[in-house]
């Protein structure tokens, strides 16, 4: 069953051009040059109940404003949308209580309030009920670990503990789809992490369907299986990421070790050299000569320690966006 549907989905903004300059201003009151941005053009995909979905693009690729056509906050242009069968522009009930979104850049916790404020004010307005939100807050807090911050002002609470109290206050209502918008965004590596394993095995016991963006490559590396990749608004790729790697990667990484300080031209014949120190290299090879490499580097150099490594989801990416060969690709 799929939880999110979108239909040749398009979003265009107006706006006008003022030339600098004071007579330009008097001229602009009379007469004003209106232009339009295309944001999203013509979007294309469906994400099944319970799937981890990472949503990816450049800044300005259109990836905050899909999430808000998908949540209802904007109309689009033209096309459609539908979440769990509902049309989001049209703003039912039945849809938004079935549905949150966690933008990494906006809070919705009150700052001067504690969490629990904020906990108590989402009750009401989703009309949970007593044992319900006493059941699910129990439990969030303890996945997240919150408990002994609930009742301090968010002002005083870290980045990290922000984050893990918006995700409380968007799940109480046990969302079938959610919407995140850079979760981990400015948190340390131990938040992020943190966060997603929360994620992470929310998906797997609840089967709540999600909707990822992220810059960090971590996220999407430990969480999604699928990708959807867009760029001016333009969808570039639909599909596993394993196969994305696949496609575009045709090298691995040797992260050699040595006992003894090894010349720089022994190490040539066996690959691009990307970094080098006397008793430490990386190398690149091509994926069919990896085994052999590593092979002939241990029998002929004096090895400490040796490591294949894959090439970095986020180079992946950075290919898609100045090769883009599977543009359109549906």
């Amino acid at each position: 069953m799929a939880s999110i549907t979108v239909k040749n989905l398009s979003k265009t903004y107006e706006y006008h051009k003022k030339e600098p300059g004071l007579w330009q201003s008097v001229k602009s009151i009379v007469h004003r040059k209106k232009l339009f941005f295309t944001a999203v053009k013509d979007l294309n995909f469906t994400i099944q109940e319970g799937e981890l979905v990472g949503f990816l693009g450049p800044n300005g690729a259109g990836k905050t404003t899909t999430l808000k056509m998908l949540s209802g906050i904007l109309y689009p242009s033209t096309g459609e949308a539908r979440v769990l069968g509902h049309i989001p522009a049209k703003r039912e009930s039945a849809l938004q209580k079935q549905f949150a979104i966690v933008m990494g850049q906006k809070n919705q916790l009150w700052w001067d309030l504690p969490p629990m404020e904020s906990f108590l004010l989402n009750k009401d307005i989703y009309e949970i009920d007593d044992l319900a939100f006493g059941k699910t807050l129990d439990e969030l807090t303890n996945l997240l670990n919150i408990k002994d911050i609930l009742n301090v002002p968010v002002r005083k609470l870290s980045l990290g503990q922000r984050m893990k109290c918006e995700l409380a206050a968007a799940l109480l209502h046990d969302p079938k789809v959610l919407f995140l918008d850079e979760p981990t965004i400015g948190l340390d590596v131990v938040s992020q992490k943190n966060i997603r394993e929360f994620l992470k095995g929310y998906n797997r016991t609840k089967k709540t369907t999600i909707l990822l963006t992220s810059h960090y490559m971590e996220d999407v590396e430990a969480l999604c299986e699928r990708v959807i990749i867009i760029n001016h608004g333009k969808l570039l790729y639909d599909g596993a990421l394993k196969k994305l790697v696949d496609t575009y990667i045709q090298q691995k990484i040797l992260d050699v070790t040595f006992t003894a300080p090894v010349e720089k031209e022994r190490l040539a014949h066996f690959g691009g050299i990307l970094q080098y120190e006397p008793e430490h290299c990386v190398l690149e090879v091509t994926k069919e000569k990896t085994k052999e490499n590593a092979l002939a580097i241990l029998a002929e150099l004096p090895v400490d320690d040796i490591l294949i490594n894959e090439i970095p989801v986020e180079e992946v990416i950075r290919k898609i966006f100045t090769t883009q060969p599977l543009a359109e690709n549906k």
